[in-house]
């Protein structure tokens, strides 16, 4: 999956570049943190409405597809929202692979602990 995220982090970089009227990414870029922040809530909300929906059918092959598309647009724009702030996929990564050795119980503690 790693390669998946590599491949995508590169393409999101190029486009980053790119003119604004030939790139969703660039055009984001181009409107600010702002804008980027607005389409990741709007993906998180659809993200949550699909899950809600497949909740009620979880039988429903349209379903699934809907919430994995969904889900597949959340990641993408947040990794768009980590790129524009000069953050990695691999930061994340990161920092997934210290919580294998913390009880979530603990490390969402520890999170709590930190001021502000």
């Amino acid at each position: 999956m790693s390669d998946v995220l590599d491949q995508l982090a590169e393409t999101l970089e190029q486009r980053k570049q790119a003119s604004p009227e030939s790139s969703y990414v660039s055009s984001l870029h181009h409107k600010g943190l702002n804008k980027i922040l607005e389409k990741v809530g709007e993906e998180a909300t659809e993200t949550i409405l699909a899950a809600k929906d497949l909740g009620a059918d979880r039988e429903s092959p349209a379903l699934k597809k809907d919430l994995v598309c969904e889900t597949a647009d959340l990641w993408f724009h947040s990794l768009v929202m980590l790129s524009h702030l000069g953050l990695s996929h691999d930061e994340v990564l990161e920092e997934l692979r210290k919580r294998f050795t913390l009880s979530g119980l603990a490390e969402k503690a520890s999170r709590t602990s930190k001021p502000g």
